[in-house]
């Protein structure tokens, strides 16, 4: 049996090669399966929604080159039940255009007859001041001068 580790990268390889029925096996055939987008739509629950997600994404000109572990991946596994973590890297083409997006990862897998699916996929990209104050961690850094 594979590892949760090895589903989520033989997802990544199926989504790069836009094979939508390896695609849509990496998945519990569920209505309460649920999907945070990097997208504008923000989640998707239900197999049929995610499917018809997935089916729109490889007829779309998007291309995926690359998805690269940055930082992690990160798991965890239990008899029935997996995650798995990180941030990945996407190299995107589009038309002639390609560029990079960082985004964090996290999947929660259950084991349906001895496979790990996806039960929850959470996908979101990296925004640089959601609070609009920067950093609030550098803001309650105490100063270097003593008084």
């Amino acid at each position: 049996m594979h590892s949760a580790i090895d589903t989520v990268n033989e997802h990544y390889r199926v989504i790069i090669e836009k094979n939508i029925s390896g695609i849509l096996d990496k998945y519990v055939p569920s209505e309460d399966t649920y999907v945070v987008l990097e997208g504008p739509r923000l989640t998707t629950r239900g197999f049929e929604k995610i499917s018809k997600g997935w089916k729109d994404f490889c007829l779309s000109p998007i291309q995926l080159k690359t998805i690269e572990w940055t930082e992690g991946p990160f798991a965890e596994e239990s008899d029935k039940m997996a995650w798995v973590s990180g941030i990945i890297q996407l190299t995107i083409e589009i038309s002639d255009q390609t560029f990079e997006n960082i985004f964090r990862a996290s999947f929660v897998l259950n084991k349906i007859d001895n496979q790990w699916k996806i039960k929850h996929e959470h996908v979101s990209v990296v925004h640089p001041d959601p609070y609009g104050i920067g950093d609030w961690s550098a803001l309650n850094t105490p100063s270097s001068a003593t008084s």
